[in-house]
């Protein structure tokens, strides 16, 4: 690396919304980038060099570490962004839906971590930045199988820290709250719709929707991710935009019952 190189990162999800905003902010502050897409992407003309990668498959996420190392001889950042959504009741969803949610979700950031970490290891240091959501530490009715997603982000992530502290590598936490991308474009629909939920679930979605319009850019949440991957001393996870840090303090210092009263008025549901 030269003087003024911060290093090599790797961002998965990184050909629209948050991905991108991120893979931008992380260029111009002096890194080489590269990022992923499931699908083959238009090349982009800010320096940030994308590549093919289904986080779903052992060895598309093996191949991907492969390309970077022959192209850049190390990783020193790992941002995990791949992620999809869902929206509707728990009880919608069969288990093979639930399933491949997390295969996304959750073991899409397990394939693409212990793949980098052999090289993190041999470099003695390395940041892994994992995006969560306001919705990792908070429930979120009508998103249960998504928001276990993102529960376990923060487990996995908290944990890891722990354990790779000793070989310089750090794993951090960012959560955004709503933010203005085509994430709800994309929501999954459940696999087996229920007539008693589509009342509740049309209310969630106009909810969501109207969130969606007044949240925060992906710059934001690109910003927050910058500095979690540079501080020197880094916290556990970041809240990324007003909203998510406002949503942060009301969950630690809130009274339970208050704060699920106030939730449920939120999300247009009956206290």
């Amino acid at each position: 690396m030269s003087k003024t190189s911060q290093g090599v990162a790797l961002v998965t999800g990184a050909s629209s919304g948050i991905g991108y905003a991120t893979a931008k902010a992380l260029r111009t502050a002096g890194f080489r980038v590269f990022g992923t897409s499931r699908r083959t992407s238009a090349e982009r003309s800010d320096g940030v060099t994308m590549l093919t990668c289904d986080v779903t498959d052992d060895a598309s996420v093996a191949g991907l570490v492969d390309d970077v190392l022959a192209e850049a001889g190390r990783i020193d950042l790992l941002v995990n962004n791949a992620g999809v959504g869902l929206l509707g009741g728990a009880e919608e969803s069969s288990t093979a839906q639930a399933q491949a949610l997390f295969d996304v979700n959750i073991f899409g950031v397990l394939r693409v971590t212990n793949a980098v970490l052999p090289t993190m290891r041999r470099q003695e240091s390395g940041r892994i930045v994992n995006l969560s959501s306001v919705l990792g530490f908070i429930p979120a009715p009508y998103s249960a199988l998504y928001s276990s997603t993102k529960h376990a982000v923060e487990g996995y992530s908290e944990s890891l820290d722990h354990e790779l502290r000793p070989f310089g590598i750090r794993v951090v936490l960012v959560e955004p709250a709503y933010t203005r991308t085509s994430f709800e474009e994309n929501l999954a629909e459940p696999d087996r719709l229920l007539d008693v939920y589509d009342s509740a679930r049309a209310g969630m979605d106009a909810v969501l929707r109207k969130a969606m319009e007044n949240g925060d850019a992906p710059e934001v949440v690109a910003r927050t991710v910058l500095k979690a991957a540079t501080d020197p001393v880094p916290k556990r996870r970041y809240a990324a935009g007003k909203m998510a840090r406002h949503v942060s303090l009301l969950r630690r210092f809130v009274p339970a019952s208050a704060f699920d009263k106030s939730l449920r008025k939120q999300n247009g549901l009956p206290v």
